[in-house]
């Protein structure tokens, strides 16, 4: 059994397929961007946190995996897309010789991911759910016409400045934005993405941290 490094991952041919057509599907279907800027996005968070927590270089290996990774499984449908992109993940890592318990810890993290069914298992778990759903950005909007009638859309293209910040010493993380009021009130927001808040919550506990929640220089949670 080789090491597979998240270079490997990135520079899989199969692997970019599956992201570049999941993210074709998203997008016929109204979805914001899951593509490259998605998933990159979500394996430097998720290695960010881990690495400031002091977990080890295989743990904050994995995490980039797990993020990079974790959609793949809208490729076959938006719907149980964690489960099935955890499927996926096991027989393309399996293939590509990563021992089993290295497949493990990924496979969980992607499987556990999704809003409905997401739970932080573990801290690889939980790092990736807060890359995940503290991705929020006006540039994953893909036509600004929708924010009149989608609201998906528009709390993340009322986002102008979006900021992951981990005070180790307070022992806090904070996802801190700034949003346009003309475009999304706050209660939208909440609207949206209150149950992702509260999973951000659980995480950061796994992790030993209190989750917070700055709007326009506010604290709401």
């Amino acid at each position: 059994m080789s090491e597979i490094t998240y270079k490997d991952i990135v520079k899989s041919k199969e692997i970019r397929t599956y992201i570049l057509q999941a993210d074709a599907s998203l997008l016929a279907l109204g979805y914001t961007e899951h593509s490259f800027a998605h998933v990159t996005n979500c394996a430097k968070v998720a290695s960010d946190i881990l690495t400031a927590l002091h977990y080890s270089e295989h743990d904050i290996e994995l995490v980039k995996i797990a993020a990079y990774m974790h959609d793949i499984g809208n490729v076959v449908n938006r719907i149980n897309h964690a489960q099935t992109g955890a499927v996926m993940a096991f027989r393309i890592l399996d293939k590509m010789g990563m021992p089993s318990v290295d497949v493990a810890s990924i496979i969980t993290a992607i499987g556990y991911h999704d809003d409905d069914t997401a739970f932080p298992v573990n801290a690889i778990a939980a790092a990736v759910i807060l890359a995940d759903k503290t991705d929020v950005r006006r540039s994953r909007v893909r036509n600004s016409d929708t924010i009149a009638f989608d609201i998906h859309d528009r709390v993340n293209y009322a986002a102008e400045t979006s900021e992951v910040l981990l005070n180790v010493e307070e022992k806090t993380i904070t996802l801190q934005l700034t949003i346009n009021t003309d475009i999304c009130a706050v209660m939208d927001y909440f609207e949206i993405f209150l149950n992702r808040m509260l999973l951000c919550r659980k995480s950061a506990d796994v992790l030993g941290l209190q989750f917070r929640l700055n709007v326009n220089g506010q604290y709401l949670m």
